[in-house]
Order: C-alpha cells, then structure tokens, then sequence
C-alpha cells in the first residue's frame, strides 16, 4: 500500500506540473462530473450509508450527504468565473505608475481525510473547493463507514482519472502514511487528539493544514427566548444524526428560574420530532453506543437526573457535575447535559473557562446580549435562534479556531483557502523607482524625514 500512495502521489504532481492552471471549463466539468456522479447513484448512496449506521433516516441522508453536495457544487459553478479573476492592489503614491495584482493560483495536490459520521458529503465537500481553485485530490475516507467508503472508491474511479481524483481505501496505518506525504494541502475532519497527530506529520513536510475538530458547543438559553421554538431547534439539531454531529449541540445553559420550563419544552419536542422510529439514526458501531451509554450511567451513578425517552432519542442530564465524562469528553451522541446557572454572566464565565467551540448556540432577541456574545466570546460560528443551518449557508466559512480546528473553507472562502492568492508587480517603462537607487540624493534623507 505505501508503493501505491507514492505511486498515485507520484502520478498527480505529474499532473500538475503538465496542467499547473486549469482553465474555468475544466474545473466546471471536474465539479459537474462530481454533481453527476451524486445525483446518478443516490439511491446506492443511501443504501451505503444506512449499510454503515444499521439504521438511519433516509430523509436526513439525502438532506445532509446528498442534497448538500449538489447544491455546493451549483453554487460553486455558478461563481467560479468571477473567483478565479484577479483582482487589483492598490499602489502607493511614492512607487506609481508601478502596478500590482493579486492573482489565484491552484495549490497542486490536496490530501482530504474524512470522517465517517457523514461519509459522504464531508468527504466531497473539500473536493468540491479544491477543485474550484484548480488542484487535484487524494482522498482517505474513514474506515468505519466500509460500504460508503468501497461505494466511493469504485465511483470515483468510474467518473475520474486517478490524477484528478484518487480514493484511499485502509485503516488507520494507512491514514497515518497518508497524512505523511507532501501534500499541498492538508484537510482533515475528525477528533482533536487525531487532528494533532495528522498535524505534527504535516508539520514535518511543511504542509499546511485546514482542521475540523468539533468539541463541545454550547447552548445559551436566556430568559427573553421563546421556550417551545428553543426546545425544537435544540432538539433538531442534537437528534440530527443520532447527535453524531461536530456541530451538534453539546450541552445547555439556562438560567435556575426557567430550568424546569426548559426541561419540560425539551421534553415534548423529543416527542414530537421522533414519534417513527424509522426516522432515527444508530450509533455507528457498538463501541460507540457503548461509550454513551457509559456516560449516561455513569450520570445516573453519581445521582444525576437523567430524562431518558429510549430508543436512541436524545437523553437530558440535568445538572451534571463537571467531573463527569459527559461533561469532559465531546458528547457526540444522544446524551444532552441541561446546566442551570444563576445568571447570564455565570453562564458566559462557564463557556469563557472552556476551549472554543465550533459553534455557539444563544437563544435570545436582546440585542445588547447578542452583541455582547459576539465581542466577549470566541468560537467557529456565533449562531442565534437556530441549531445546525448555518452550515447550509454558502457563504459563510466553516471551520473552528482553538481546540475546534483551524482554517475554513465553503464556498469563496474555501476557493481561496485551497488557493495560493499570488502576488503580482508590474514595473512602469517610465518609472521613478530609480530615484530610490543607490547613492542616496540628500532630498530622499530629507523625505524620508518627513515620514
């Protein structure tokens, strides 16, 4: 397997020293085969993916994987023409009529390690934006969702050239020598503890990375806020999936005088959003139910209340201590700690204490707290009234900062995250910049002086 990685590296940056500056219609084709290849075999996309979890809501698969990609691909086709133009730079009135640029160029080849939580679109999402800005892939997709991964193995290889895009199927003794080669660029969605490994083997080659982490996002609930539409949106976005989301609520903050309101409107939208049990996602193996399951109990043994509604629902654990795995481990599952606290200064010094999150969940139409959120805390994305949507959004950046990631891409911002935004100076015929040559004249000291 390590001759093939080399060997398939090896044929891309062939490649791309034959093509280093796909035009626009090659890129637009490439994003067009991409859209095909998901709208032609969606039905064995769902079918994968359900394979992987054992049970997951076919409408959530083709809400999340399916439906998420074409529209990034649309959106991306239609912009691409006015990203890929360069654009001017301004000039300094002491070095005209010189002139200057800032041209996008393609990194080369861009390695993606993606997770298998949602094995399909974010594994193409980075495809999607390194092929907008003129680079080819290498992409590990995780081998804990098998039938997705070999499902995108043997597509890719139908509808691209190994040059353009090439798929690694192997464990994670094949991730780590993935991560090693000398990529251009490096993506990888996962786990903290695995982001800093795949980050320490880039560092040895000088690559630089983007970082999806996840941790824990947290939800501020304040008393200004609408408890049944709080709870709906709360509990959307933590059921989405079985809760297997980097983006999924991790734990709630309310303050003491409507604890018992919210945990009574969470309650309820349990019931009402998950009265199928069709509609329900499992864990993705038994390891995973496992270790939730764990955490529950281990709430329920320290003498925690825990609302358990069962079959994979959402589960509240009200009032943990901090000391608790549920309260130190990203959740990642169905498990929802609700915390109650004095005020919305104590809550904000509780979120303040802990590393960035990569969302920010506040349930609130007070514009001075809004604005106070967004000047006094730090995360991926600051979201009010809603759980998850932001994602959808083309043009806002997705990534983290801290212990949640590093780097963003979606739509321009990931264009020029996978681009090598070039600096570009052109030289008058008639240019004054000889004044500034050796030996210096006394009237430059003098305007110098001047600043």
């Amino acid at each position: 397997m390590t001759h093939d990685l080399k060997g398939i590296f090896n044929a891309q940056r062939h490649a791309v020293n034959q093509t280093p500056f796909p035009t626009l219609s090659v890129r637009r084709k490439r994003l067009a085969r991409l859209a095909q290849m998901t709208k032609r075999h969606q039905h064995d996309i769902v079918r994968a993916i359900q394979a992987d979890f054992g049970q997951r809501s076919a409408v959530e698969i083709r809400l999340a994987e399916i439906n998420s990609v074409i529209q990034a691909i649309s959106y991306t086709r239609r912009h691409l023409w006015h990203w890929m133009r360069a654009w001017r730079a301004s000039m300094p009135w002491r070095l005209l009529p010189a002139r200057a640029r800032i041209s996008p160029q393609p990194l080369g080849i861009v390695g993606v390690i993606s997770p298998w939580n949602y094995p399909w679109s974010l594994a193409l999402m980075p495809v999607i934006d390194a092929f907008a800005a003129g680079n080819v892939v290498m992409l590990k997709p995780s081998e804990l969702s098998p039938h997705t991964s070999a499902l995108l193995a043997r597509l890719v290889a139908q509808y691209f050239t190994q040059d353009e895009l090439s798929v690694i199927q192997g464990d994670a003794l094949i991730a780590q020598e993935f991560s090693a080669l000398p990529f251009d660029h490096l993506v990888f969605t996962g786990s903290t503890s695995v982001g800093r490994q795949v980050a320490s083997a880039a560092a040895a080659n000088l690559t630089p990375v983007t970082l999806e982490l996840g941790g824990k996002s947290p939800v501020l609930v304040a008393g200004d806020a609408d408890m049944d539409k709080t709870a709906s949106a709360i509990i959307f976005g933590k059921a989405f999936n079985g809760g297997q989301t980097c983006l999924a609520p991790d734990y709630v903050l309310v303050e003491s005088r409507h604890l018992d309101a919210l945990i009574s409107a969470l309650s309820r939208a349990i019931v009402h959003q998950r009265p199928d049990s069709r509609e329900v996602t499992q864990p993705i193996n038994e390891a995973h139910q496992q270790r939730i399951e764990a955490m529950l109990a281990q709430a329920r043994n320290h003498g925690c209340r825990v609302i358990d509604h069962g079959d994979y629902a959402p589960a509240l654990v009200i009032d943990p201590t901090q000391d608790l795995r549920i309260m130190r481990e990203e959740i990642f599952g169905r498990g929802l700690p609700v915390i109650s606290v004095k005020s919305i200064d104590a809550a904000l010094t509780f979120i303040n204490a802990r590393p960035h999150a990569l969302a920010l969940y506040a349930f609130t139409n007070d514009k001075t707290l809004q604005s106070r959120l967004l000047k006094t805390t730090r995360s991926g994305a600051l979201v009010f009234n809603e759980t998850l949507l932001h994602h959808a959004v083309p043009t806002l950046p997705f990534g983290g900062v801290g212990e949640s990631g590093m780097g963003a891409y979606h739509g321009r911002s990931g264009f020029d995250r996978f681009s090598h935004l070039r600096s570009v100076f052109h030289q008058a015929k008639r240019a004054t910049s000889r004044f500034l040559h050796p030996p210096y004249r006394r009237w430059l000291i003098n305007l110098l002086r001047l600043g």
